[in-house]
């Protein structure tokens, strides 16, 4: 128990002392100066012993009032501005009773009203600093009974004065440097967003350079490897010809066939990953590639009484797609759901216009009903030769390639998986109608001239020709695929981009 309280205590401290200021430190100090220098006054000045006793009972009333509202102050740091009106309220009637005991209007603790006055100008600012200045000469006004016999009226008007002589350009002081210190806080703010920025794109750029140096390494173990496979294979064929029926020769030979064509699969995929991909994009209905794709696997779902469930929007419009790589990235997609689901379930295939990040997408959705990704898991099943199959049934390869021809298309793919009731891909295509396609697009607005460069498709512009109204989602914050931007510079947030802004906050462009 004992422990507890320990640990909350220091963890209250720790809170308090993140969010101590200056002020903070000035108005514990004002409180000791007053405290040492009243103590001082009452050793060292003739006072009657019934003033004095008065005297002494207001330190102690400073003294307790002060301690209760640190302790407020201690346990509840976010109401710092509100605690501190409540000492404003006592300061005030301390300081006023402490006036009017020690002489009035000719009291030397006038000083205390100057001192009220300065600090908190200082913390509340110049509005606030001119309404304190103007209680605080009220009450030494009300301190004094009314008594200006003892004080002639130019010595109280100077007196007065000087409480907003020290208001008004405290408070300016503390609101300019109240808002010099937002904006460094915002720039530090801006800085902190921007090293995150670079650091994302900096772990896409190694992330891409690491796949890059792979695909290399890859294609060149699999062209080596390929020719003395090809060998192996057409010898073996040509000796299974040879061979006697049920020999145990013909066996074997038959063994090593399959395992060539294993092999030349898995360097068919390997290949396929390594090679730049290039795509020959029209517009064409999504529909077509899906269509096809669910033909090819109609009688393996029968065999292993996989029911499939299709619902295909056909008032989807066309968008910019490679018919035969979309089938080839839907195939994979299929034929891991179908593996998924051994004992049989349900395929559902779904397209449909969906809207992500203010941008139109045509999507694509595959679903099985089988065991599902565990949640650790999911941001690996991209990488390259990652598979949670059984050694042998597969290469690790097909999401990669499809990850791969979905970057190419300028998509988005999206799984969710949940254990014990299957994974869902979703393959989202942009979308930018005619009309939007008509008006002015982000290198025009922008300026960066890429239109006009001299092997524009090579310098990788994912947002040039076609999507210059929707490049955020194409080739900047949202995009989801490998580092891009760098042609109008736009490595940064979105959003803060001045077409960003223009397109989808304001409208006006």
């Amino acid at each position: 128990m004992n422990q507890d309280i320990y640990e909350k205590l220091k963890t209250q401290w720790n809170k308090f002392k993140a969010n101590v200021e200056v002020a903070d430190i000035a108005f514990l100090f004002l409180r000791i100066i007053i405290l040492w220098g009243g103590i001082g006054w009452l050793v060292f000045s003739a006072v009657s012993a019934q003033t004095f006793e008065y005297i002494s009972n207001l330190f102690i009333f400073l003294i307790v009032y002060s301690v209760l509202i640190f302790i407020w102050l201690f346990l509840s740091t976010e109401k710092k501005r509100t605690i501190y009106g409540f000492f404003l309220f006592f300061d005030f009637l301390f300081i006023s009773l402490l006036v009017k005991a020690t002489g009035g209007i000719e009291s030397s603790f006038l000083t205390g009203f100057y001192l009220l006055t300065a600090l908190y100008s200082f913390y509340y600012g110049l509005t606030i600093g001119v309404v304190i200045a103007t209680i605080a000469a009220g009450l030494y006004f009300l301190s004094g009974s009314f008594d200006l016999t003892k004080l002639h009226w130019v010595d109280f008007i100077v007196r007065v004065a000087f409480l907003f002589l020290l208001a008004i350009p405290i408070g300016m002081l503390s609101q300019k440097l109240k808002k010099d210190k937002d904006k460094i806080e915002n720039l530090n703010k801006d800085l902190e967003g921007f090293i995150e920025e670079l650091q994302k794109v900096q772990r896409k750029l190694i992330h891409v350079e690491k796949l890059s140096t792979l695909g290399r390494l890859t294609a060149d173990v699999a062209h080596e490897i390929r020719n003395p496979l090809t060998s192996i294979g057409g010898f073996a064929r040509r000796l299974n010809k040879k061979l006697e029926p049920c020999s145990k020769e013909k066996e074997y030979a038959e063994i090593v066939i399959s395992e060539v064509n294993r092999l030349e699969r898995i360097l068919r995929d390997v290949l396929i990953f390594s090679k730049e991909a290039k795509c020959n994009c029209d517009f064409q209905e999504i529909n077509e590639p899906i269509k096809e794709s669910i033909q090819t696997f109609i009688d393996i779902c029968k065999e292993q009484s996989i029911n499939i469930e299709r619902k295909l929007d056909t008032s989807l419009p066309p968008v910019l797609i490679d018919k035969d790589q979309i089938r080839e990235a839907v195939n994979n997609i299929i034929s891991n759901a179908i593996d998924a689901m051994p004992k049989g379930g349900t395929l559902r295939i779904n397209t449909f216009m969906e809207e992500l990040h203010n941008v139109n997408y045509v999507a694509a959705e595959v679903a099985d009903t089988g065991n599902g990704i565990p949640k650790e898991k999911l941001n690996m099943i991209f990488e390259p030769f990652y598979t949670t199959k059984e050694i042998g049934t597969g290469t690790g390869l097909g999401l990669s390639i499809c990850k791969k021809i979905i970057d190419e298309h300028d998509g988005l793919m999206i799984v969710e998986s949940e254990l014990g009731k299957g994974t869902t891909f979703t393959l989202f295509f942009p979308y930018q109608s005619k009309e939007e396609d008509s008006k002015i697009k982000c290198w025009e607005f922008n300026k960066c001239g890429v239109e006009n460069a001299e092997d524009a498709a090579e310098m990788r512009c994912a947002a040039y020709p076609n999507y210059g109204r929707i490049c955020w989602a194409i080739a900047g914050t949202f995009c989801g695929k490998r580092v891009s931007g760098a042609i109008a510079q736009k490595l940064g947030n979105c959003k803060k981009c001045e077409f960003y802004q223009r397109v989808v906050v304001r409208k006006d462009l």
